[in-house]
């Protein structure tokens, strides 16, 4: 994407959140970056809570579909005081 293209920070934070997530993750799904889901995985406020269910997240596959999901139900829970953090990846994702 050239600087043209892209949208500036300014642009992009004028979006609300779940404005930002459903673009990052449109983006993340066509690309297949499974890595994006799952940085986002560790920065959110429930991850934690994934491990104490079961003492361990082994049953994730590494799959982008279980990524999708995983992120799905932790947004799900609310995002808090991470919210400005999350916020700055969408947007850094968004931007690159």
């Amino acid at each position: 994407m050239s600087d043209e293209q892209r949208p500036s920070v300014e642009e992009l934070d004028r979006l609300s959140t779940e404005d930002l997530r459903q673009r990052a993750f449109e983006r993340a799904e066509h690309q297949h970056d499974v890595g994006f889901f799952w940085d986002l995985i560790k920065h959110l406020p429930s991850s934690d809570d994934i491990a104490a269910e079961d003492a361990s997240s082994g049953n994730i596959t590494g799959g982008i579909a279980d990524a999708i999901e995983m992120v799905r139900e932790l947004m799900g829970r609310g995002l808090g005081e991470t919210e400005p953090l999350v916020r700055a990846r969408f947007i850094d994702y968004l931007r690159k």
